[in-house]
């Protein structure tokens, strides 16, 4: 970077800790923040590969006088009253605190369609919308809280930062730390491909999954893992006869079969039948990559978990490129139930609304304050 790179971002740095010494002023309409689902691991990237996914939860922010209101329609009704002990909510509070200030009441609104514990992403999904729309609720919020902390706040948060920076920037991401903050790669994958979730009937906490990992492996293990991470890069993004072969993971699936059993033989399965499949990030529901009409084609995963004769519902789910979205001004709030649609293995397809790739459902009208068509974060390579 040169010397007027260095200027530029001093006098930001300057303009924040200004900002944040001064007052607060809220935004007197109300901020609508769009996150998509997040598998990852994705077999050998262990706690540092995401891929976003085109499964969507919605939040609709808003300042008020008088206290906390929270509602939640869609998975994770029940969370309502849980108050400020919501993720959302606590996610908020952190970023508000960030940015020197509090609203003295919030109403809040989420309609959800990720699925639960279930390894898609739902708590970073409801931390990075927290933090955005806390952000948003600032009239300087973006000079407050800059991109590259949005991403380390929401690490923070989660406790490993894979599935918050697919889920901020969209795409497939490489995420790590460096002694020292939290950095993050976003790279486009290829256009034709395509994934299947085979959504778990039952959830898992992934301090649970954590728990199942040994403290060691076999040097060979984490040899033959780097080269399959490897590989993994180049059929996502070039070659996608490579994803059977990359896919296969040695450091984590194997150690937690024995904790999710019915995950694992699904896996068994799908990958005797030669389909790239993984467990979704820590499990319980399983992730199939390829293209659409390959042989063997995902088409075949449906009747491959139906053999299983467990309850997995089944959905094809597009590769989400934009990431979480912020548009001021409440625009109301989708039907819930995007989660649901696809093809359950014990019921019928039920109604639902997936929003396909392309969809402007949530985008900013004008250039958005986060992902990678951000103001400060246009690069591939947060820093």
């Amino acid at each position: 970077m040169g010397p007027a790179g260095m200027g530029l971002r001093a006098a930001r740095g300057n303009a924040a800790r200004q900002s944040k010494g001064s007052r607060v002023i809220w935004a007197k309409s109300p901020a609508v923040v769009r996150v998509p689902a997040t598998s990852a691991n994705l077999g050998p990237g262990f706690d540092a590969f995401g891929l976003a996914l085109a499964c969507y939860d919605q939040v609709e922010a808003r300042v008020t006088r008088g206290r906390l209101t929270v509602r939640v329609q869609g998975e994770g009704e029940q969370t309502a009253g849980l108050g400020e002990r919501h993720l959302v909510v606590t996610a908020m509070r952190a970023a508000f605190d960030k940015m020197g200030g509090h609203p003295d009441g919030l109403a809040l609104e989420c309609v959800n369609a990720i699925p639960h514990g279930r390894g898609l992403g739902s708590s970073a999904a409801a931390v990075v919308s927290g933090i955005l729309a806390a952000r948003a609720l600032a009239g300087d919020g973006a000079d407050r809280l800059p991109d590259a902390e949005v991403l380390q706040l929401a690490a923070d948060l989660e406790g490993h930062p894979d599935n918050v920076a697919a889920c901020l920037t969209g795409g497939l991401t490489i995420a790590w730390r460096s002694g020292g903050p939290v950095r993050l790669l976003r790279l486009d994958v290829l256009g034709a491909l395509t994934a299947v979730v085979c959504v778990a009937p039952t959830t898992m906490a992934t301090h649970e999954a954590r728990c199942a990992l040994p403290a060691v492996v076999p040097h060979a293990d984490a040899a033959a893992n780097a080269a399959r991470s490897a590989l993994l890069l180049a059929g996502l993004t070039r070659d996608p006869s490579l994803l059977f072969d990359a896919t296969e993971d040695f450091l984590h699936q194997r150690y937690r079969a024995a904790a999710m059993p019915e995950t694992a033989e699904l896996l068994r399965r799908l990958r005797q039948a030669g389909i790239a499949a993984v467990v979704s990030g820590a499990g319980p529901s399983v992730l199939a990559l390829g293209l659409a009409d390959a042989e063997p084609g995902l088409a075949a995963v449906d009747s491959i978990a139906r053999e299983t004769g467990i309850g997995w519902h089944v959905t094809p789910l597009k590769v989400d490129r934009q990431g979480a979205t912020v548009q001021p001004g409440g625009t109301g709030v989708p039907e819930p139930g995007a989660a649901r649609q696809g093809r359950s293995t014990s019921q019928a397809p039920g109604p639902g609304v997936l929003p396909a790739e392309g969809s402007t459902q949530g985008r900013a009208t004008k250039p958005a304050t986060n992902g990678p068509q951000s103001r400060e974060c246009r690069a591939l390579l947060w820093c």
